[in-house]
């Protein structure tokens, strides 16, 4: 294909904030160790003024996975919502730097919500408390959509945790349409079980209407189509052309034209299983753009799904292009 831009993600820009704190800080800020917790605009305000030196890193899902294809050498955009203050400036800076066209209007600066924000104390056993404030990432609209960069790429990818408000699925379908009506098509992620129980109506509705290829993990199918896990993957085989699902130490299953493929995992010591699905996606859709068959696409997303859950972090730290080359695919 001759476009531009071969894959461009839409979702939520969130920056992670890493510091290392003891369980002592934990206790006195009344942060439930080992988990993730919304927070609104004050807490996180309160809480990032007491944190220690911190790391400051582009995330949020989709992000991530456009970071994976960015390294991999695939002309990628990205579209999420961010506003004029620090935040927001970090993650505009790091995500253009990786070679990702970035330019969605950043929220006035004068806004009372801020940059959606991920921190994450990390305590001396390595457990990760994660706050999330998602602030002014969901304000995402149809008029956030670029016509031109719709029509001037070949895969856009769509994050299912965006996807909570009218708004937000407005924005998807109207991108959807222009990337179609101009011979693109559209990925979706299901992004989590949550997700679909608060919109399964609806992600059905998108999924069969307008979706080429779903990406979800077993729990994430079986909450969309019910029954066993085999049973959930046929029945959404029957609604989308493609249908990829992990399922974690077993692998993935890749379902297209009536067939359905097993893609064995990779082995790997896992350290932090966050952004494996992320750089699945990422695997995956670099295999896809480059006319690689289903089964070595599934093989390319299990190898960066291993490499990003081999150490802390939701981006690749290896050569993923030497990994590849080093599996033969």
């Amino acid at each position: 294909m001759s476009k531009k831009y071969q894959v461009v993600g839409i979702g939520n820009a969130i920056v992670d904030v890493l510091a290392k704190c003891d369980d002592a800080f934990l206790a006195d800020n009344g942060v439930d160790k080992g988990v993730m917790q919304l927070i609104d605009t004050a807490r996180a305000t309160e809480l990032y003024s007491k944190m220690g030196a911190a790391t400051e890193i582009s995330g949020g899902s989709a992000a991530n996975t456009i970071a994976g294809l960015s390294a991999l050498g695939v002309k990628t955009g990205m579209v999420a919502k961010v506003k004029d203050d620090q935040l927001g400036r970090v993650f505009a800076h790091d995500i253009t730097a990786q070679g990702t066209h970035f330019d969605t209007p950043m929220i006035a600066a004068d806004h009372s919500d801020e940059t959606a924000r991920c921190l994450v104390l990390v305590s001396p056993d390595g457990e990760r408390s994660m706050n999330t404030y998602l602030g002014v990432s969901t304000l995402l609209t149809d008029a956030d959509i670029d016509p031109d960069l719709m029509a001037d790429t070949d895969w856009i990818y769509l994050e299912g945790y965006l996807f909570d408000s009218p708004d937000n699925q407005a924005a998807f379908v109207h991108a959807v349409e222009l990337t179609k009506a101009a011979g693109g098509k559209a990925a979706l992620t299901l992004s989590d079980p949550f997700c679909v129980d608060r919109h399964r109506d609806a992600f059905r509705e998108l999924t069969t209407n307008h979706i080429d290829l779903l990406f979800c993990n077993e729990h994430e199918v079986v909450a969309m189509y019910g029954g066993t896990l085999q049973e959930a993957i046929a029945t959404g085989a029957n609604e989308v052309e493609t249908l990829v699902c992990t399922a974690g130490a077993d692998g993935a299953y890749v379902a297209h034209g009536g067939q359905v493929i097993h893609v064995e995992t990779e082995a790997t010591s896992v350290i932090d299983a966050t952004g494996a699905g992320d750089l699945f996606a990422a695997g995956f859709l670099a295999g896809l753009v480059q006319g690689k068959s289903l089964d070595v696409c599934g093989k390319m997303g299990c190898v960066a799904a291993a490499e990003v859950i081999s150490h802390m972090g939701a981006r690749p730290e290896a050569d993923l292009k030497k990994l590849f080359a080093a599996k033969g695919l």
